[in-house]
Order: structure tokens, then sequence, then C-alpha cells
């Protein structure tokens, strides 16, 4: 069974809009892992307009499945990742003005920046894991970094899904099949959702987690947390 990481920031978003602590963002993560979620993802940003550096902190004390803090490896981030040590941090290079992730990494223009990331990670115990688009060259050059895992950028997947299912996927099992071929573990992430999650489990070969966040706090307002996520799960089996 692919693993469901949920992403908390939204939860964070909301709590930051009035002040206070409503919602209680580590409440919030706790029931999420009762619900049967097998992660907690994060990623926080410089500038903490949702998850603080403070949350990290405090999730990781809490935190009883996998702790997951995805992020650009600029020198602040960085020091959170090694202070907090979580189980895995995915590498994403998101400006710090970015309302959202919205590109993979250049694995082969970035290869010596990132396996020096990947290295610093790794050598304190890290499991780490870099995000990139569905492209094979990109693939072999997360794999030349010695990364451990990728994550596929789905972006691209969930807006053409809608129109031809079969069309939007080929990318990505082709990105998955050479990711099996080169022993790389295979994360997903960015507008997944209900309508089309089971689709994309069903394709890609050897998917090992997914990190799901606006959709499926989105969907939860309508359909409450503690039933989104087994709607989740079931889509996952």
């Amino acid at each position: 069974m692919t693993k469901l990481s949920v992403n908390i920031n939204k939860i964070a978003t909301l709590r930051n809009a009035r002040g206070g602590n409503v919602p209680d963002v580590l409440k919030a993560a706790a029931d999420i892992e009762r619900f049967g979620a097998q992660g907690i993802t994060i990623h926080p940003r410089p500038d903490e307009r949702h998850i603080r550096y403070q949350d990290a902190r405090d999730l990781k004390k809490i935190v009883t499945t996998e702790l997951n803090i995805e992020g650009n490896p600029e020198q602040s981030f960085i020091d959170l990742v090694l202070e907090v040590k979580p189980h895995q941090v995915t590498l994403v290079p998101d400006a710090p003005d970015a309302i959202t992730s919205n590109a993979g990494w250049d694995t082969i223009t970035h290869k010596t920046f990132l396996s020096e990331m990947v290295q610093l990670f790794k050598s304190h115990g890290i499991r780490t894991s870099i995000f990139v688009d569905p492209v094979l060259e990109l693939i072999d050059g997360a794999a030349a970094t010695g990364v451990d895992r990728i994550e596929l950028y789905t972006e691209a997947y969930a807006k053409h899904f809608p129109q031809d299912p079969n069309q939007a996927i080929a990318s990505y099992a082709a990105a998955a099949k050479r990711a099996n071929e080169l022993q790389l573990g295979i994360n997903a992430g960015h507008d997944l959702s209900l309508e089309n999650i089971q689709f994309f489990k069903q394709h890609i070969p050897g998917l090992l987690e997914v990190s799901i966040g606006h959709a499926l706090i989105s969907e939860a307002l309508y359909l409450g947390l503690d039933n989104v996520v087994n709607m989740y799960l079931h889509r996952l089996k």
C-alpha cells in the first residue's frame, strides 16, 4: 500500500489568519495520524506565512508515524532540518515568494549542489528526496546525486486528467519505470485529489508515498477530516 502523508500547511494558514492557536496544528497532526494517515508533511517557508519553524520543532516531538519536511535548501532551512532531524527531507526549488511549488529541479544543471545537499542530510540519517518533473533525463540526474527517492511533481497530471487520463499519466508512468530501474524510491505530490489519486496509484509502479495537502484539507471542509483521510487510504490500497 502506498503511504499517505498529509501536508498540514493549510491548517497553519488558517491558524495564522486569526492569530492564536485555533486550529491547533499539533492536535490536527495527531488526529490525522489517528485517522490512519502514515505521515505528516510540512513545507516551512522563510516568511513563516503558514508553517512556522517552531511548528517543525514541536511536531517532531509528537509525530508517531513519519515527518517529512519540504523546502528549498537555503541556509535557514538546512539548519532547521539538521536540528529537527525529520524522517525525510524533500528538496524543492521554490522561490521565497512562491505561492506554491511550481517546478521540479533541473537535476543536471544543479547536480553538484544537489549532491552536496543529499550527502549532508543522509550523513545525519535523514532520508532524502528530490522534487522532479517526469522527464527521463531529470530522473537520471536525480539518481546521479545519490538521493534515496524522487518526488514526482504532479501538477501537469492533475491539470490534464479530466480531459484525457491516459495521456495525463503517460510521462509519469515512464518516469516511474526509469526510477524503478535506477532503484530510486518514488513519492509524488501536488494537486493530487480524491478525483485523480486512484488512477495515478494504479499506473505508477513502486509508488511509495503521496503527499497531499490543499485538496485534502479543502475536501475535508465538506466531508470531514477523518472521512477524507480514510477515503484516500481506500483509494491507495
